[in-house]
């Protein structure tokens, strides 16, 4: 009962009541804890929650479990790069560092927390990268602290402007504004409650600006209503010093038109990259000093720039967000229908499309197509949540989000939100632009088919984005089945009329209706059709980049094992290809799409990638053919098998029948088996296990590991296809001889004795 925890900065604990207070061990743990629960079975237990995520120690607080499949991280901003293959995504956290790492991976896993790395402590804020060398990374924490961090190296090089002796000190805000130059990408602005701009990378600085705030004295503002005492608690620990700038964007259209925002309301522009400014203090619809969130200019008009204000510290939740056209000269609100309470934080505008924005408010990302009038909320999976930072990875038109508390949200090409005009969705069925499909393997260093291979439910992974070619479409009404029409009538009308037995009957037989999608080749030829929803909407599917598996037809979900062979069919060359969306409805093909084009690009990441693809493919090819009639032999070799240990038990029950047929039925047995051995193994010696000839398939499935790399066949997989090839013929033509002329036989014998029906055999009937 004496024993008491103090949740702080760091977290204390008492033994004695309250009389002395010690820390508790916090290795390897953050700190800041806000919450804590202790196990009253076993009070070595505790559960600690701080700025960090969630601790678990089970010695009080000697050693820590971090909890690290937790999505919860807090975004003040995000951007992105110009990597290639895929590029990275970076942001500030609250208290959690500023990091980055990749959009996607090659393992099917997805995106691990081993594939982030940190490049500066802190709370972090902006980050930018030079678009030429992604590996320079700017990166921010807070009261400005700026650094050069070095992805190839790793190293980090403190950059941030200091004021020369003598002069009075720069004035930084928690979130300091930041960008590079789309005119010169060596080019940094940096401010604080001045500009400064920086030519060689942040090795140096000029300030182009004066103090660009109102110039308020803090300690004259009210806080609850009166002035606080220079001794209140906390007098303006961990807060800004009020008055300096936090938003900032040059236009991509003309070098030096830069726009600065402030804390305390103002907005400067200059034309000619500081040498004169302009001050606008005051804003249609917007009370005087309201917070200058976000400030960008457009890529479309050079003389456009927008601005997103938030004045909920004066329990002011509405949002505000103005366009000029003139250089700030005049403001007009774009607010539109927005929602009251979204307050915004954030704005871009499409890089094709003009009239296309996107904002970010507190509670979600919300898009207009006309420029402002009329806003649509995106939602897909985004959560009800903060949305305090946007950004558009232009090359994928990829809109990616920073979240206060969700972590990061992807959506994957968007483009599809250009062409979603009225006119196309009067369509019956439209298929939008299709991204080029980038075509490499899919490889996992942790192994397993999902690619966590042991790691426990534990291990966190966020998704990839779908592998391959992503195909979006449109389809303006269900395709519905009799029932489903009939109970929609009956829904919307009532029961009017009570369906007749052949209605009920119809409905029965019906075939429910399917919408799938052809995806050809440069020569016409089908390579797959994909299933996709027959549902009213936009929606997505992809086609993984290869043909159909060979194998056996099955109806059933089958459950495989973590070791178990994935089936699929041979990877596709790359090149153009063609896609088009079908409908099925009552037995009856049509095409509801013409056909679109698209491109399947290589990645080119192997060391031993195949020179000659199109002699790789038909290799490939090749063996599918090969592995299909493989596979449907042992199939039927199951068969033949279920059907003789019928037909033995037949002659059994049957009174008249000869017991010659027994020994007949017995021979078969043996042949049937010795052609399992032939084409699977010998099972006698795999369960002693002792050494066993390599079966036909065994050797069948050395040559189709082939098409799970893009190199070339090896000659061990060659000459595993031809030895299986060799064997399988004489095979074929023994079990085809045993099954069309001696187990037909067999089965005729048993129809004329009268035995009973046996799997595989039609009987026969007629009036004595």
């Amino acid at each position: 009962v004496d024993r008491v925890y103090s949740m702080d900065t760091f977290l204390n604990v008492t033994q004695d009541g309250g009389k002395t207070f010690n820390r508790v061990p916090r290795k390897n743990k953050h700190v800041d804890n806000h919450a804590m629960w202790i196990n009253p079975d076993n009070t070595d237990h505790v559960l600690v929650g701080c700025d960090g995520g969630i601790y678990e120690s089970y010695d009080l607080g000697e050693n820590w479990e971090y909890k690290s499949n937790l999505p919860i991280t807090q975004f003040y901003r995000v951007s992105v790069d110009n990597s290639t293959p895929f590029y990275y995504v970076y942001g500030g956290t609250q208290d959690n560092s500023t990091v980055g790492g990749p959009s996607r991976t090659i393992s099917p896993v997805g995106i691990t927390n081993d594939d982030w790395f940190l490049t500066v402590g802190g709370d972090g804020y902006e980050t930018v990268i030079d678009p030429e060398d992604p590996n320079i990374v700017y990166s921010l924490w807070q009261y400005g602290g700026l650094v050069r961090h070095d992805r190839r190296s790793g190293e980090v090089v403190d950059i941030k402007p200091i004021e020369p002796p003598g002069e009075k000190p720069y004035i930084w805000n928690w979130d300091s504004p930041l960008i590079l130059s789309s005119h010169n990408h060596k080019r940094l602005y940096f401010a604080g409650n001045m500009l400064f701009r920086s030519d060689d990378q942040g090795n140096s600085w000029t300030a182009i600006s004066g103090d660009l705030s109102r110039g308020i004295d803090r300690n004259q503002l009210k806080i609850m209503g009166k002035l606080q005492s220079v001794d209140a608690v906390s007098k303006n620990k961990s807060t800004s010093i009020y008055g300096n700038c936090v938003s900032l964007t040059e236009s991509t259209l003309l070098e030096g038109l830069i726009y600065v925002g402030t804390d305390d309301g103002l907005i400067h522009v200059t034309g000619d990259g500081g040498g004169d400014w302009r001050k606008i203090p005051v804003f249609p619809t917007v009370p005087d000093k309201t917070y200058v969130s976000c400030l960008t200019t457009s890529r479309h008009h050079q003389d456009t720039v927008y601005a997103a204000f938030d004045n909920h510290k004066e329990g002011d939740f509405n949002p505000y967000l103005l366009k000029s056209t003139d250089r700030g000269q005049t403001w007009e609100s774009i607010v539109g229908d927005l929602p009251d309470r979204e307050v915004v934080y954030s704005i871009v505008e499409d890089h094709e499309n003009a009239d296309l924005l996107f904002v970010g408010t507190e509670f979600g990302l919300y898009f207009t197509m006309d420029g402002g009038t009329q806003w649509i909320r995106l939602k897909g999976g985004l959560p009800t949540i903060a949305v305090r930072d946007i950004d558009i990875q232009r090359r994928e038109n990829d809109l990616v989000l920073g979240t206060f508390g969700r972590g990061f949200y992807i959506l994957d090409d968007y483009s599809t939100l250009r062409t979603a005009t009225k006119e196309t969705l009067e369509k019956d069925a439209h298929i939008f632009p299709i991204k080029p499909a980038l075509r490499y393997i899919q490889t996992s260093r942790l192994g397993g088919r999902n690619g966590k291979g042991s790691q426990g439910a534990t291990y966190f992974a966020a998704s990839n984005p779908p592998y391959g070619a992503v195909f979006t479409y449109y389809i303006k009404e269900k395709l519905v089945t009799k029932k489903e029409k009939r109970q929609k009538a009956e829904k919307k009308k009532g029961v009017k009329e009570y369906p007749t037995v052949d209605e009920m009957r119809a409905e029965d037989q019906e075939q429910e209706p399917a919408v799938f999608l052809t995806v050809t080749d440069d020569a016409g030829q089908v390579v797959r059709r994909i299933k996709a929803s027959r549902n009213k909407g936009i929606h997505r599917a992809s086609w993984d980049l290869r043909y159909p598996a060979s194998v056996p037809v099955s109806l059933r979900t089958v459950k495989r094992g973590p070791w178990d062979w994935h089936p699929n069919g041979p990877l596709a060359l790359p090149g153009t290809y063609m896609v088009s969306l079908w409908k099925d409805v009552d037995g009856e093909l049509s095409q509801m799409v013409e056909p679109q084009a698209f491109e399947v690009v290589p990645l080119e990441l192997a060391t031993f990638a195949a020179k000659d693809r199109d002699e790789m493919l038909a290799f490939q090819k090749k063996v599918a053919r090969l592995q299909r009639a493989e596979r449907g032999v042992g199939r039927v070799i199951g068969e033949v098998k279920t059907r003789l240990a019928h037909i033995r038990q037949a002659i059994l029950d049957t009174p008249g029948a000869d017991p010659a047929l027994l020994v007949e039925t017995r021979d078969l047995v043996k042949r049937i088996t010795a052609m399992t051995t032939k084409l699977s193994g010998d099972r006698t010696l795999g369960r002693l296990s002792e050494p066993t000839p390599t079966s036909i398939s065994r050797r069948v499935s050395i040559a189709v590991a082939n098409q799970g790399v893009t190199s070339p066949p090896t000659q061990t997989q060659r000459s595993a296809y031809d030895q299986a090839a060799a064997e399988f013929g004489p095979l074929l033509v023994e079990l085809r001889t045993l099954v069309s002329e001696d187990l037909a036989a067999l089965e005729a014998k048993l129809e004329a004795a009268g035995a009973p029906w046996t799997p595989g055999r039609l009987p026969e009937w007629g009036e004595e």
